[in-house]
């Protein structure tokens, strides 16, 4: 349909009176304004109040840019108005965000039109369309592109102003291609003569009831169009002190198909098309009924792509989508018809396995699972391998329902992990009191901090040619009342897991660099403080500004700071890790790679990034008095670091004999069992006192 155009140059309104208005009157989902040459309001309906929350009281004879305009394009509009004015230049349909009563701001799509009373004088009008619902429902895009009209046109609706019997009076449509029939066909006619019988009823239906209420009723309705199937949105609003209803009819075709997609997504992953999590487990349910009702086994398979978080991150989200998809269509391919392929969520899927007669039968499908993945995957051009995790829950010895079935098997995907990855596991009761401790450490950390629970231990730092303590690593140790000593192996991964890490790392930082103020008035030395930054802590934007403000309150100069950072922060390859470090550098912290030699590309990043120390990895330490390949291996290591101008750290020193041979081999600085283990502050300081290091 088509809005009917209001014809000029002139017009002469009368706002009580005229149909027009008497419509605007009532309708409160589009904002309507008249401003006299001065800008002074001389017209606000319903919508204006709604929209703005001046009433038309309040609003009567104020000017434009006294209620919505904000102050900084005051100028701006006042100055469109005037060349409006004088100039003829009509101000264009656009966005804009004007303010309500209080303040708010408030985005319209806002067309003018400009008319001339009886009295020839201009009078400009506003229609004004809230965008936030549009927003709400995505339809921003068609909304914009139908509102680029003027008045009417300013409004993809159709409107009918009818007799309380339902006979078009008069009507307003910017396109009539949305015409079910042509005006001539319809205006003075019924509606429910002009429609389709099944849609007739509808309006009649309607009409009785908005004639019997308050308000307005709200209905949708399809007409077949020469182009295709229209959905429409009908609302009716009675108008009792004139005798009539006002229909508002909605194209909601594009929100129609929208619908329908939203409903498809509810149930499939919308990038490998396998049914996602909601549908996976409706189907996992599904199964179990019939197992149960035929007295069949069933199988869960949880499969998790080992190390794809690496590749996505090196090689881009664009590759790491191919690669799922790729994965998914090969996980799909290797099963039967009546089973399922699941996406549960990022590099996680489910396989659901029907009427399968033993565990054996189980590890055949898993062995067939993995074998098909060692065949590399063709993206882009590149030859991808990617390994799996399966685990494995049957039913009904490892759960009966849903959440056991996919609980238990997740945890037998976790044992596969610690076995090595490209592996499969079946669940058992052990894994899952491996879990239940798990489990009871997450839910003790919470609150660990705020019950104090934490200390950190420090183990010295010695220097083999000066024969003194010139340092220490803090290292955090947890006392819990109810699991007692609880290992660092054990409650740092879950640390990282849960985000728990960053406020755990905070203390540690801030505990050890105000021990450091303490030992080194106690001593009156100088002193080193090493300390440990996980992957996890990069991500907290707020890391470097902490550690520079701590060092300032504690009044320890950044070069007294040791970062000790593991190949696995490197590895993410997070340009935010980068500038961290970075800045550390540029402040004068020191950067120590920890557990050099146990990666794969720790040389490569000796060269990318400003490290100041190397500390070589204990297992090549604990080698060197027993065979000449690890004493080599550190000889090298230590020639490089110092070519590099590093220093070195020898960790896990624990007899006289491996300290011989990095003396002789000039390691710069040794820590280990041998000097000391970890011990809390107090006896830590004594410690220092009294220590000697043995020639």
């Amino acid at each position: 349909m088509e809005y009917m155009r209001i014809k000029k140059p002139i017009f002469h309104p009368n706002l009580t009176n005229d149909p027009l208005h008497r419509m605007f009157d009532e309708v409160e989902a589009i904002s309507v304004q008249g401003y006299d040459e001065q800008r002074r309001v001389i017209y606000w309906n319903k919508g204006s109040e709604s929209l703005y929350g001046y009433s038309k009281e309040e609003a009567l004879g104020k000017k434009l840019e006294e209620l919505i305009i904000p102050k900084p394009i005051w100028e701006n509009i006042i100055a469109a108005h005037s060349n409006w004015v004088n100039n003829n230049v009509p101000i264009p349909a656009s966005e804009i965000t004007l303010l309500n009563k209080k303040g708010e701001d408030i985005n319209v799509f806002s067309s003018h039109v400009m008319f001339i009373n009886q009295d020839n004088h201009k009078q400009m009008y506003c229609v004004d369309i809230d965008l936030s619902d549009v927003r709400y429902a995505q339809a921003q895009a068609i909304f914009k592109e139908q509102m680029l009209e003027a008045v009417f046109e300013a409004s993809p609706d159709l409107f009918f102003l009818m007799s309380e019997d339902g006979r078009i009076i008069d009507y307003r449509a910017n396109n009539t291609k949305s015409l079910y029939i042509s005006p001539s066909q319809f205006t003075g006619k019924l509606m429910i003569n002009i429609l389709p019988e099944q849609v007739a009823n509808k309006f009649q239906m309607h009409f009785d009831k908005v004639l019997k209420q308050v308000g307005e009723t709200c209905f949708e309705y399809e007409l077949t169009m020469p182009f295709g199937i229209v959905y429409y949105e009908a609302r009716l609003s009675h108008l009792p002190e004139h005798n009539q209803i006002l229909g508002i009819v909605r194209d909601i075709t594009e929100q129609h198909k929208s619908s329908e997609i939203i409903r498809q997504h509810a149930y499939f992953d919308t990038l490998t098309l396998l049914p996602n999590r909601f549908l996976a487990l409706d189907r996992l349910s599904q199964m179990l009924n019939e197992a149960e009702r035929n007295e069949e086994c069933a199988a869960v398979f949880f499969i998790d792509l080992d190390d794809f978080k690496k590749v996505n991150d090196s090689l881009g989200h664009e590759i790491g989508d191919k690669l799922l998809i790729a994965a998914a269509n090969r996980l799909n391919q290797s099963i039967r018809k009546e089973d399922t392929v699941g996406r549960l969520g990022g590099d996680e899927f489910i396989i659901l396995i029907r009427d399968i007669n033993s565990d054996s039968d189980a590890s055949v499908i898993a062995d067939t699972l993995l074998n098909i993945f060692r065949e590399p995957l063709s993206i882009d051009g590149r030859e991808l391998i990617l390994t799996l995790s399966i685990g494995i829950a049957m039913y009904p010895q490892n759960g009966t329902n849903t959440s056991e079935l996919l609980r238990n098997s997740d945890i037998a995907m976790y044992q596969a992990k610690a076995l090595g990855r490209n592996a499969y596991s079946f669940f058992t009761k052990e894994m899952n009191v491996s879990m239940m401790r798990r489990f009871e450490i997450e839910e003790q950390m919470h609150g660990a901090l705020e019950r104090n629970e934490f200390e950190i231990y420090y183990q010295p730092l010695l220097d083999v040619n000066k024969k003194q303590i010139i340092g220490a690593e803090a290292l955090l140790r947890w006392h819990n009342a109810t699991l007692g000593h609880i290992t660092p192996d054990e409650f740092i991964p879950i640390a990282e897991h849960t985000g728990l890490i960053v406020a755990i790392g905070r203390y540690v930082i801030k505990q050890s660099l105000s021990f450091l103020t303490h030992w080194q008035n106690v001593t009156q030395q100088k002193y080193v403080m090493a300390v440990n930054l996980s992957p996890s802590q990069f991500r907290d934007k707020e890391l470097f500004n902490f550690i520079k403000n701590t060092l300032t309150d504690e009044n320890i100069p950044a070069h007294s700071l040791e970062l000790e950072i593991t190949e696995g922060v490197l590895m993410t390859g997070q340009s935010y890790v980068d500038d961290t470090l970075l800045q550390f550098d540029q402040l004068g912290v020191k950067l120590s790679m920890d557990d050099f030699g146990t990666g794969y590309s720790s040389l490569s990043y000796l060269r990318q990034y400003a490290f100041d120390v190397l500390k070589i990895d204990r297992s090549f330490i604990n080698g060197i008095t027993l065979n000449d390949e690890d004493r080599n291996l550190v000889k090298a290591a230590i020639a490089m670091a110092h070519s590099l101008g590093l220093v070195v750290v020898a960790e896990g020193v624990e007899m006289h004999q491996q300290l011989l041979i990095l003396e002789e081999l000039r390691c710069d600085f040794v820590q280990g069992y041998y000097f000391s283990k970890p011990i809390p502050a107090a006896q830590f300081i004594t410690f220092s006192q009294e220590y000697k290091l043995t020639e």
